[in-house]
């Protein structure tokens, strides 16, 4: 068999596609009995829409119910910062898509099903690799009916930033650092509101705010390791500081009753200095897990799914072995803008989530509007919205 992915998130989805359409046998396993994780970013960038039209997906992708930004502001105690607008960006696309991670999901793995050569596993729990005569051959899984084996000629750990998959190979990421976690909920959004996402930043406090149509999809940020904390302190230690951050919202936060109504990320920045062995390879956050910062861990995932097809689809096609120097110019294609990718994150977390969160944050420093400068707006709506090194499909159908 040509490959057994695990895990159904956006890498192991979007790979599955591109091989399936490429006549690759390749079988996908998710450890859930669906898609539906909620509070989550779900943020569609340029790039991803672009790969979307080159697979002719575009139109239905449109379809799903969503909400485009044009671009992003934040919002301090003395006004407004507009950070970037991409209404200038290159190429068909100018906007981001808030579209619901399930929606897209199924939209993919949906598409992947109109090939012979798709299997998807729901309910599938990958747990160990297999191993033969120095190499990974496939992998071992458990379902409702018991335990089960499936070789392949690659197998690919896109289980996420706790990958069980990447621990049994012996890939250990290196910890970059992240000075906080996201406390995640919603409360109802009245037509009265405004339109657009935006970053809320106060001293000691920091809120993200996205437009999800009825309702706000809202993420606190807390000190790293704080959410004992807070919970101790009682729900009213989340309720008043939103109120104070959004005015207009202090007459819904009672309707987060408890603690039950949120959902916390522990977030973490880190990345694996070798992605594979041979026969075996990581993609996504398994690779390198993303920051929400710049809310752009969906598209790197999509884009490492992207090279590795492009990559590996003809030495699959052919038999070839799947070995670590083949493997490797995936890593060495995506490793750059990972890292570049994540140095900008840390640049965020240090120069405005830090100061924030320690109550040392001074809007009075910011410019005014930082898309009226030249350079930066070009250079952040290019990076935001078509990311380092751009993937596009090359693989043709089959």
């Amino acid at each position: 068999m040509g490959c057994v992915i695990a895990g159904g998130g956006p890498a192991g989805a979007m790979l599955a596609l591109l091989l399936a359409r490429a006549g690759i046998e390749v079988t996908l396993l998710e450890k859930h009995g669906d898609f539906l994780r909620d509070f989550r970013g779900d943020t569609i960038h340029p790039s991803t829409l672009q790969v979307m039209d080159e697979l002719g997906l575009a139109e239905e992708f449109l379809k799903l119910p969503h909400h485009k930004e044009y671009g992003l502001t934040m919002v301090t105690d003395v006004g407004e910062v507009p950070l970037a607008s991409l209404r200038n960006l290159p190429g068909k696309y100018k906007y981001i898509a808030f579209v619901p991670q399930w929606d897209f999901l199924r939209l993919i793995t949906s598409a992947a099903e109109r090939y012979p050569t798709f299997r998807l596993l729901m309910n599938a729990e990958a747990y160990d690799l297999i191993r033969e005569g120095g190499a990974v051959r496939g992998l071992r899984y458990r379902d409702a009916s018991g335990e089960h084996e499936i070789r392949a000629d690659l197998t690919v750990a896109a289980d996420g930033r706790t990958s069980v998959l990447r621990e049994r190979a012996g890939l250990a990421p290196r910890n970059l650092g992240a000075p906080m976690d996201v406390v995640w909920f919603r409360l109802p959004r009245y037509d009265t509101d405004r339109s657009g996402m935006f970053l809320r930043v106060s001293s000691g406090h920091m809120m993200v705010a996205i437009n999800r149509g009825t309702y706000w999809q809202l993420a606190y940020l807390i000190v790293k390791g704080g959410y004992g904390e807070l919970h101790r302190r009682g729900i009213d230690a989340l309720r008043e500081p939103v109120a104070e951050l959004i005015p207009w919202l202090a007459d819904r936060v009672h309707l987060i009753e408890s603690y039950d109504d949120v959902s916390v990320l522990t977030v973490v920045l880190d990345r694996l200095r070798r992605w594979h062995r041979p026969g075996f390879l990581c993609i996504g956050d398994a690779a390198h897990a993303m920051s929400p910062v710049f809310g752009v861990g969906i598209n790197l995932a999509v884009q490492d799914a992207v090279a590795a097809a492009n990559l590996l689809t003809g030495p699959l096609r052919s038999g070839a072995p799947m070995t670590g120097a083949l493997l490797d110019r995936v890593q060495r294609r995506r490793m750059l803008p990972t890292r570049i990718t994540q140095a900008a994150q840390r640049v965020m977390q240090n120069w405005v989530i830090t100061p924030a969160l320690s109550r040392r944050f001074d809007p009075s420093r910011l410019p005014r509007d930082l898309t009226r400068i030249p350079v930066v707006n070009r250079l952040t709506r290019r990076f935001i919205g078509r990311g380092v090194r751009p993937e596009h499909v090359m693989v043709k159908e089959a």
